[in-house]
């Protein structure tokens, strides 16, 4: 669920920078370490120069999964760079070193400011992915695209398919929260290019797309909410019923995160689903989920506690509002009003962290006032799963900072039980993330510089699983 962290982000994009003739050489890849507390941003700074020798440039944060950022306003005068970026509030200033190696300087951001330096780079580093797999694969893969006529929306996706005589059993994909591509692209990783490699291999077909809005399937991403990628995920399952090579009855659904919420409400419509997967899954409301997820990944990532607790304060006090007041203006200038009167709560030498808070919820209320958040915020994920009547798989990850199991799994299996489905197993796999990835703290800032995608210990559980209740 990275689109949750609606108000307290520890870490901080930089700039990139473009020079004049005369200067250093500066065209080329930059890297730097953007470092606030014990947060640490790995940035690639990408130069060129067009034809009429004007430089643009961009940026990659690397840990955040953040690629190609371009720069809004760059000056250059000699060595001196000055870059603005309007849409987070940022500024860099910098000079280059006499031999145009090091570019040096200052990140400010909502009244913070880091030192910032960025050394010359033949090329920029390429993220390893050793678990990418390589064509050609061992199986048929065929590009499909099918309609969800109710919301007018066209769906395009991948379906891989085994080279053995079918009908095959089938699974359907669906991803976690924010515009997903078909592969579930984050921090530079592919979860659903390798997890549909590894089944397609052991006899499943697997079909995995586009979310509405993004790549090449039609439709708003941004007016859409839970209750539509629902709508969106029955079309795929519609579309695998009718085709000859795949078998009716056996028929599942693999959800990461958010995408778990939508299987489960998928399945509890529909008698026709064999089996459900559900991968990080969240198992109690979207407000108690954002308290964890931001009090969790802020203490990993360095915060004292008791700032961390009064962070937890805003939060509370902005779902509050978003519960109570419909009215999208109204409640944007309500959540201003509170959070600014928070100040006086927080002591001074932690006014600094209280002026980003200010920022980012300034910049972030159109998201927090949008129909996914709102729908999100209150939607409780067990009134489906007492619905769900197919044997589900419930994995889980010890390291999991944004869908923590503590609170989740027990509530997805009393959910399971007060339904009456004694078919459920649930799995909790010690050392790894929200991404089913072997990591050492499980904060988001390691998702990127972590090169296993899926850990082969998840790949088996759900393998295998699959394998048991799909006879094969």
């Amino acid at each position: 669920m990275r689109n949750m962290r609606l108000l307290v982000a520890l870490a901080v994009l930089a700039a990139s920078v473009a020079q004049a003739a005369g200067s250093p050489a500066i065209e080329g890849a930059w890297l730097g370490t953007l470092e606030a507390g014990a947060v640490k941003l790995h940035l690639t700074l990408h130069v060129n120069r067009a034809r009429d020798g004007k430089l643009t440039a961009s940026l990659d944060s690397v840990d955040q999964g953040a690629m190609g950022i371009p720069a809004t306003r760059v000056t250059l005068n000699g060595g001196a760079v000055v870059l603005e970026w309007e849409s987070i509030r940022a500024s860099f200033a910098g000079a280059l070193s006499p031999d145009g190696s090091a570019l040096t300087g200052q990140f400010r951001q909502a009244g913070m400011t880091l030192p910032l330096t960025f050394h010359h780079a033949e090329k920029a580093p390429e993220l390893i992915r050793p678990q990418n797999p390589k064509r050609p694969y061992p199986y048929r893969e065929e590009e499909v695209a099918y309609e969800n006529r109710a919301a007018g929306v066209r769906l395009a996706g991948t379906l891989t398919l085994p080279n053995s005589s079918g009908p095959h059993p089938a699974a359907l994909l669906i991803t976690g929260s924010g515009p997903q591509d078909r592969n579930e692209t984050i921090s530079g990783h592919q979860p659903f290019l390798v997890l549909a490699d590894f089944l397609t291999r052991r006899g499943l077909a697997v079909l995995r797309a586009d979310d509405r809005g993004v790549g090449n399937s039609t439709g708003k991403f941004n007016t859409a909410t839970t209750a539509d990628f629902a709508a969106d995920a029955r079309a795929g399952v519609d579309f695998l019923k009718g085709r000859l090579d795949i078998d009716v009855r056996r028929i599942g659904l693999i959800g990461h995160s958010e995408g778990a919420e939508v299987a489960a409400m998928v399945a509890a419509r529909g008698e026709d689903i064999a089996f459900l997967v559900l991968l990080a899954a969240p198992g109690v409301t979207g407000e108690r989920i954002l308290y964890s997820q931001n009090y969790l990944i802020n203490r990993a990532a360095g915060m004292p506690d008791d700032l961390a607790q009064k962070l937890r304060s805003v939060d509370q006090a902005v779902c509050s509002v978003l519960k109570q007041e419909k009215d999208n203006a109204a409640a944007r200038r309500k959540i201003l009003a509170i959070v600014e009167n928070l100040r006086s709560s927080f002591p001074k030498q932690q006014e600094q962290a209280f002026d980003r808070i200010l920022d980012q919820t300034e910049r972030k209320l159109a998201f927090a006032t949008s129909p996914w958040f709102r729908f999100f915020l209150t939607y409780d994920p067990a009134a489906a799963l007492r619905q769900v009547r197919a044997p589900v798989l419930a994995v889980s990850s010890e390291r999991d900072l944004q869908v923590p199991p503590a609170e989740n799994l027990p509530a997805i299996a009393a959910a399971l039980e007060a339904g009456g489905n004694p078919h459920y197993t649930i799995v909790k796999l010690p050392g790894l993330n929200h991404l089913l990835q072997t990591c050492r703290t499980g904060s988001p800032q390691e998702y990127a510089q972590i090169e296993e995608t899926i850990a082969p210990a998840a790949l088996d559980v759900i393998g295998n699983w699959i394998a048991r209740h799909t006879g094969r």
